[in-house]
C-alpha cells in the first residue's frame, strides 16, 4: 500500500513538473528579454551621452578655432584711390595759369560784335586746341547746304559706334531715323552716332565728307582749323577761338541750323519707344538770354567748350569759350560776359590780356 502511494506521488510530481515546465521556460525567456531590453536602453543612453559629448567637444574646438582668428572690424570703409583727371591741352600748355579782367574759368575766350567785327574781349584767341563737339557745327553746315533729302531714312550701324572714347548712345545699332532727325539730335543734343551717320552716308562716303569739312574751313578763312572726323570725339579736330567765331557767324545765316541748335527739346520714335532729348546748353531755356545759334562740346583733351551767337544789350555778339575747367563754368563764363556787356564796361581790345610770350599757338596733336 505504501509503495503504491509512493508511486502515485512520484507520477503526480512528474506530471506537475511537466505541466510547470512551459511556464518556467516562458518566465525565463521573459526575464532574458527584459534583461536584454534593459541593456539596450542603457546602451542607447550611453550612446546618446557619448554623441552629446562628441558634439560638445566639436563645438568647443570650433569655438577655439574661431577665437584664434583675428576679429573682423565692422564698418570699415574701403579706401578709394582718387584718379586725377586727364589734363586738357590747355592745361598742359599752361593756359590756365593766367588771369584776365573777368576772371573767366575758360582758358580761351573771344567776344566779338557780329555786325561791326569789333572785338570786345579776347583771351588766347589764337591758341589752337581740340574743339570736341563744336565740330558738329561744321557737320551741320555741310549737311544743310548739300540739300540732301531730310526725310530719307538712315540706319545706325556698327560703324557709328564710338571706338575713340567709348561713349554711350541711346541710338542702338539698327535704329532708323530720318536725316533731319539725326541732324536735329547732332546739333541740339550733341548725339555722336547721329553725327557720324550723317557723315558716313554723305554722297562719296565718310572720308570725302571730312575732306569737304576741311575745304569749307579754308574757304571761310579758318586757317588754324583741321577736322579728321564729324563728331568731335577725336582730339585731332582742332581750331582757334577766332576761327570758331568765323564759323558761328557763317552758320548763323542758315535758318535750319539756328532753329535746330537752339531747340530746347526733341522726341524721336524708335520702334515702340519714344526717346526724349534735351539741349546740352541750359541757357536756351533761360528767358534772360536771346540765343540765335549755339553748340557745346566736351572731351578731356578739350575741356568744356561753348560757342554762341546771342543778342545782348541790342548787339549781336558771338562768344567763344574753350577749355573751361568745370562742367558749369562755361555757362558761368557766358553769364559773366553778358553782365559785363550789360553794365556798359566793355571796350575794344587790341590783343589778348593773356598773350603768352613765345607761345606757339599751334599745339601738337596726339
Amino acid at each position: 500500500m505504501l509503495k503504491r502511494i509512493i508511486i502515485q506521488l512520484s507520477a503526480a510530481g512528474l506530471m506537475a513538473s511537466v505541466l510547470l515546465l512551459p511556464f518556467s521556460a516562458l518566465a525565463t525567456t521573459q526575464s532574458k528579454k527584459a534583461t536584454a531590453k534593459t541593456s539596450q536602453v542603457k546602451a542607447s543612453q550611453s550612446k546618446k551621452v557619448a554623441v552629446k559629448a562628441v558634439r560638445k567637444q566639436k563645438a568647443v574646438s570650433a569655438t577655439k578655432r574661431v577665437s584664434t582668428k583675428k576679429p573682423v572690424a565692422k564698418n570699415i570703409k574701403k579706401a578709394v584711390v582718387a584718379v586725377a583727371p586727364k589734363p586738357s591741352y590747355g592745361q598742359l600748355a599752361g593756359l590756365h595759369g593766367k588771369q584776365d579782367a573777368l576772371d573767366l574759368k575758360s582758358s580761351v575766350a573771344f567776344v566779338v560784335d557780329q555786325d561791326t567785327k569789333e572785338v570786345l574781349f579776347s583771351k588766347n584767341e589764337n591758341a589752337v586746341l581740340p574743339i570736341a563737339s563744336i565740330t558738329k557745327l561744321m557737320t551741320g553746315v555741310l549737311i544743310s547746304e548739300a540739300r540732301l533729302p531730310m526725310e530719307e531714312s538712315i540706319e545706325i550701324t556698327q560703324a557709328d559706334v564710338d571706338t575713340e572714347k567709348g561713349s554711350s548712345s541711346r541710338l542702338r545699332v539698327g535704329t532708323e531715323l530720318s536725316r533731319g532727325e539725326l541732324l536735329h539730335l547732332a546739333l541740339m543734343a550733341s548725339e555722336n552716332r547721329a553725327a557720324h551717320a550723317l557723315g558716313r552716308t554723305y554722297p562719296g562716303g565718310l572720308q570725302h565728307f571730312v575732306s569737304l569739312m576741311n575745304r569749307k574751313a579754308k574757304l571761310l578763312g579758318m586757317a588754324d582749323t583741321q577736322y579728321v572726323e564729324p563728331t568731335g570725339l577725336s582730339s585731332r579736330n582742332q581750331s582757334s577761338a577766332k576761327d570758331l567765331a568765323t564759323l558761328v557767324s557763317y552758320a548763323y545765316s542758315d535758318q535750319t541750323l539756328r532753329e535746330l541748335s537752339t531747340s530746347t527739346g526733341y522726341q524721336v520714335e524708335v520702334g515702340n519707344r519714344t526717346l526724349q532729348y534735351n539741349n546740352t546748353n541750359r541757357l536756351v531755356k533761360n528767358p534772360a538770354w536771346e540765343i540765335g545759334l549755339q553748340k557745346t562740346g566736351y572731351i578731356a583733351e578739350a575741356g568744356q567748350c561753348l560757342v554762341m551767337q546771342a543778342k545782348i544789350s541790342g548787339r549781336k555778339l558771338i562768344m567763344v569759350f574753350l577749355d573751361s575747367a568745370g562742367k558749369l563754368t562755361r555757362i558761368a563764363d557766358a553769364e559773366r560776359v553778358r553782365k559785363w556787356v550789360e553794365t556798359g564796361h566793355p571796350v575794344a581790345t587790341k590783343g589778348s590780356p593773356l598773350a603768352l610770350k613765345g607761345f606757339d599757338s599751334r599745339i601738337a596733336t596726339n
